[in-house]
């Protein structure tokens, strides 16, 4: 905790320079620089915070514990929800970064925090009732701190190298706003893109390697290889079942999306239509994506994290070098779109190595053919809803005059076809995971 602390404040003593990596700080936007760094000021400590969910989380986990770390985000979002009531109610929406009072960065800046720090903090009596103690020590010998911080310095080189990329992509997808600054194309839409598309991922998978991890663990530790590899398969199978077509469903209906969640206010149904095509780009991209993070939990079980940073490695040079051409190569209206496509493929090219490796690792054994076989099932039925939904939306779309209600109409006709249409083909082809997702413990 104290290495995290330090961390922390070293990371909002070094904002300006933090922000200097993502936004330049010139004569044009000078004072959105500095904005910019205010932010980070009040958001940084965030740093804290998350480690101390991710620790005390953790320390359930291994406890067999799972509700607190599943409902402490609700705490969170109240605070959100009630910081952005009183935001929206008290205060006028500002036209330009002049506009911006301190109150207002104060508000959102303070709340944001506020909101995490509960939700980090509401764990730490259920980690006291589960039998873990808050006692500081300073015989350090025998701790198992050695092993601790070689497993620390990998997971860091793994964060650092995602961060490389990540700033990489940050910055060509910024270049792209500076050329169209109202063409709806550039580092913003990119950014809500991606967090809609990690939506399910973040539901369904990590959920179940929160509550598979600890298991899969001990496995390892009494050299019982069968059931982790057990664990494994069943995780990315049931997962799939929500991740397989939640990703035809973003290239089927992202545009729709988009324009029912973004297209208010100030922006307008032609500014949101990039959003929508990137969220097609990053689409299937999210069956690799979260099949390779359930993978990487099958080295962290063995307490590997060297292997993990460099799948980084190979993931974050691929991003980098299909990024690049799509920033040299395609036009700016087109180039971010490119961004997301090079992401999801990304991360196909480091799924494959991260198969290969764990394969070795479980001596030969990864349940490829169930693996291959539920996946494609899967694949077969999502493809033929994803294109009925498609349709449908198309042609309740065009019934409609306004643009507005065209994209919901179609979103919620095409969303039902997906749905339906992806479940009455699963239960044809008797995939049984359908029914193993609503008993999940």
């Amino acid at each position: 905790m104290s290495v995290l602390g330090a961390g922390t404040l070293l990371a909002v003593w070094a904002a300006p320079q933090i922000t200097s990596l993502y936004q330049s700080d010139s004569p044009a936007n000078h004072e959105a620089f500095q904005l910019t760094v205010v932010f980070a000021r009040f958001l940084l400590p965030q740093i804290f915070f998350y480690g101390l969910f991710s620790i005390l989380g953790q320390v359930l986990s291994a406890r067999d514990k799972f509700g607190a770390m599943m409902w402490t985000p609700v705490l969170n979002n109240v605070v959100l929800i009630s910081m952005f009531g009183v935001y929206l109610g008290m205060m006028t929406v500002p036209d330009s970064v002049q506009d911006i009072t301190q109150t207002q960065v104060t508000l959102l800046g303070a709340g944001t925090t506020l909101a995490l720090a509960i939700q980090a903090l509401a764990l730490i009596p259920f980690a006291r009732a589960a039998g873990f103690r808050f006692r500081p020590r300073f015989d350090w010998r025998g701790t198992g701190l050695g092993k601790s911080i070689s497993a620390a310095r990998w997971t860091l080189l793994f964060v650092l190298t995602n961060l490389v990329a990540s700033t990489v992509v940050t910055r060509y997808a910024s270049a792209a706003d500076t050329a169209l600054p109202k063409g709806g194309v550039g580092f913003s839409a990119h950014t809500y893109a991606q967090t809609i598309w990690s939506l399910p991922q973040s539901v369904i998978a990590v959920s179940l390697v929160t509550a598979l991890l600890p298991r899969m663990s001990r496995a390892v530790a009494e050299h019982r290889l069968d059931d982790m590899r057990d664990d494994l398969s069943r995780a990315l199978r049931i997962s799939g079942v929500v991740i397989v077509p939640a990703a035809f469903f973003f290239v089927a209906l992202g545009p729709e999306m988009a324009q029912v969640i973004f297209a208010h206010g100030a922006a307008d149904s032609a500014s949101i239509v990039p959003l929508g095509q990137m969220l097609q780009a990053f689409g299937l991209g999210l069956i690799p994506f979260s099949a390779q993070y359930m993978l990487l939990r099958g080295f962290y079980a063995f307490e590997d994290t060297r292997t993990p940073f460099w799948m980084a490695v190979w993931i974050s040079t691929a991003n980098i070098a299909l990024a690049t051409a799509c920033h040299l190569l395609m036009p700016p209206r087109w180039a971010v779109t490119g961004l997301a496509g090079a992401y999801a493929a990304s991360y196909a090219i480091g799924l494959l190595v991260t198969a290969l490796l764990l394969r070795r690792r479980l001596e030969g054994r990864l349940d490829g053919k169930r693996l291959c076989r539920t996946y494609g099932k899967l694949t077969a039925s999502a493809l033929a809803a994803g294109t009925l939904g498609w349709f449908v939306a198309r042609s309740c779309s065009n019934t409609v005059t306004s643009t507005t209600w065209a994209a919901a109409l179609g979103l919620a006709a095409g969303g039902l076809t997906v749905f339906l249409v992806f479940v009455l083909l699963a239960r044809i082809l008797k995939i049984s995971e359908l029914r193993s997702l609503p008993g999940l413990r």
